[in-house]
């Protein structure tokens, strides 16, 4: 075997442990054991290749339910639950406590406290509801146009804020699960923005630049509020900008192609 020829097998299998190691950490689906130590931070580019399993769950979940006789409203449920089950809710958990703490907190300190505490109050529920039922008609919209692709596009588009987040701000509590993971470089961020654009471009049809240009604006939103309230990012503020990134990618998807 050749030296080439070893490093490609190398690569590959270092890509395909990265790539587990994402699924772990942003889904509840099961995933072989790799040989190779997982790289952290540094896995953070295949974020929107878990985005893309994520949607086609969705997809297949509502695509099923529209083949058995479903109304697309129907479908979309079905499609909302499917994916919250996939990643055990934890981006919905991210919107609720970021909503709780930004929004119920006086201070930094008790912005945080507030987002730690598992309990969820009256502008979390209100998130939860105000995104859930502008995801679910969005995606009822586009199943009933056979849009699905959409829903892979949204899915991988979604989860790249949540690396540029992670590259450009501090954490601002120094502590959980976004501290642990630790910094992506900066090249794994380009790599991770670069897939994410590229298969919105390629799956979202002539929706895409809309959904990221959409898609963008939610997530630079987040990142300010989240910068002038607590200082920072934490694994909350990233999940919610996954959620409102997506909520924003599906609805200029619908308005396109719908």
């Amino acid at each position: 075997m050749s030296v080439r020829d070893r490093l490609s097998q190398e690569g590959l299998a270092q890509a395909a442990n990265d790539l587990r190691s994402a699924m772990g950490l942003l889904s509840r689906l099961p995933m072989p054991q790799g040989r190779a130590a997982p790289r952290g931070a540094e896995a953070a580019w295949a974020f929107p290749l878990v985005g893309v399993v994520i949607g086609a769950v969705g997809a297949l979940a509502g695509g099923l339910a529209l083949w058995l006789g479903l109304p697309a409203g129907a479908a979309a449920a079905l499609a909302l639950g499917a994916q919250a089950m996939a990643t055990g809710a934890m981006h919905e958990d991210g919107l609720a406590d970021t909503a709780d703490g930004l929004w119920g907190g006086w201070d930094k300190p008790r912005r945080l406290e507030i987002m730690k505490d598992s309990s969820i109050g009256s502008y979390g529920v209100m998130a939860l509801l105000v995104v859930g039922l502008a995801r679910w008609s969005a995606l009822a919209a586009l199943l009933a146009a056979g849009a699905w692709p959409a829903l892979l596009a949204a899915g991988a588009l979604s989860r790249v804020p949540m690396v540029l987040m992670m590259v450009g701000m501090e954490n601002a509590r120094g502590g959980g699960l976004s501290k642990a993971v630790g910094v992506p470089s900066r090249r794994t961020a380009a790599v991770a923005a670069t897939l994410g654009i590229g298969i919105a471009l390629l799956l979202g049809g002539g929706a895409g630049m809309a959904m990221i240009a959409l898609a963008g604006v939610f997530a630079f939103g987040v990142a300010r509020v989240a910068q002038a309230k607590i200082g920072g990012q934490t694994g909350d503020i990233l999940g919610a900008s996954q959620q409102l990134a997506e909520v924003a990618a599906l609805a200029a998807a619908a308005a396109v192609l719908a």
